[in-house]
């Protein structure tokens, strides 16, 4: 069906007169209302305010970082805002106790590293059990030392515990010595506990015949302060040990600042040898970073009698 009929335009049956009111009344009452507004923002009668904005989501702050562990401590580089301290001087061991209450242990502490190795007991202790595996060497230099940080997954059982291989490092002349008498260096292995308790194995190192098994961390001692770093080669920590692996055993601390204790020290009765070459690799570079010998105290001193 089409749509109605409907015309476009009808025409107008008003008078002039009531054309004209017609068109008069709009304007006017335009005219009007803009009177009445302008009358109620001079009273001030409130307008209506625009939306505001949904506030921005806060951020929420960092987790402030927790102290690190003893075991932390020996496990990493040396950190650059910590008190400054040396092997000699002003800031040498004599004086460690008096640059950081964090450091008071280096002079009250009953159960100190290293010690003079005298007159040990004979004992039947259980062997520690080596569980190490070649490991990329991630070398660095933090001042004190050249330290090696070792792959995940190497460890030692230990009366019963087992303790992660952390990382390794050196001194020169040895820290621990045998009957008044310092070896050439010391290599230090540290270990970690899954409770944070650490145990060291250490090794006397002695000038004599060329040993492979140190010479790729040898041609790759870094001879300033650097930040880890993998370099060429592997290194496996079961060959560093000698092919006796009877030990000095003792409680002990930190050989460095802060000087912890509530270390287990696990000290090579059996030296193991480098060359003169390789030593001198390793002393051009730190050369007197032993800490002196320190008493020994009531402390048990105990050297494994059966291989």
């Amino acid at each position: 069906m089409d749509a109605p009929n409907v015309p476009l335009y009808t025409p107008s049956t008003r008078s002039p007169k009531e054309k004209m009111l017609s068109q008069r009344f709009p304007i006017a009452l335009m005219g009007m209302c803009s009177i009445l507004l302008a009358g109620l923002a001079a009273c001030g009668v409130p307008q209506e305010a625009p939306p505001e904005a949904p506030p921005e989501a806060a951020v929420p702050a960092e987790p402030a970082a927790a102290m690190p562990t003893a075991a932390e401590h020996a496990a990493a580089p040396a950190e650059h805002d910590a008190p400054h301290w040396t092997y000699e001087g002003e800031a040498g061991p004599d004086h460690w106790a008096a640059l950081s209450e964090e450091f008071a242990a280096c002079g009250s502490g009953l159960a100190q590293s290293p010690i003079d190795i005298g007159e040990p007991a004979a004992a039947d202790l259980a062997n520690i059990v080596f569980h190490y595996s070649p490991s990329a060497i991630k070398v660095l230099n933090n001042g004190h030392t050249v330290q090696v940080n070792y792959d995940t997954g190497s460890y030692i059982e230990l009366d019963g515990m087992r303790y992660d291989l952390a990382q390794f490092h050196f001194h020169a002349p040895s820290e621990h010595s045998v009957d008044g008498v310092l070896a050439d260096a010391e290599i230090h292995l540290v270990h970690k506990s899954a409770d944070d308790k650490l145990a060291v194995v250490g090794v006397l190192l002695n000038d004599g015949a060329a040993n492979e098994a140190y010479q790729a961390v040898m041609d790759n001692l870094p001879a300033a302060e650097s930040p880890e770093t993998k370099v060429e080669g592997m290194v496996d920590a079961a060959a560093l040990l000698p092919a006796v692996q009877t030990t000095y055993r003792y409680a002990g601390s930190l050989t460095t600042p802060p000087c912890s204790e509530g270390v287990a020290w696990n000290v090579m009765t059996t030296p193991v040898e480098l060359s003169a070459e390789q030593l001198a690799a390793y002393t051009a570079i730190f050369s007197g970073n032993n800490r002196p010998v320190q008493a020994m105290g009531e402390r048990a001193l105990a050297e494994d009698s059966t291989p």
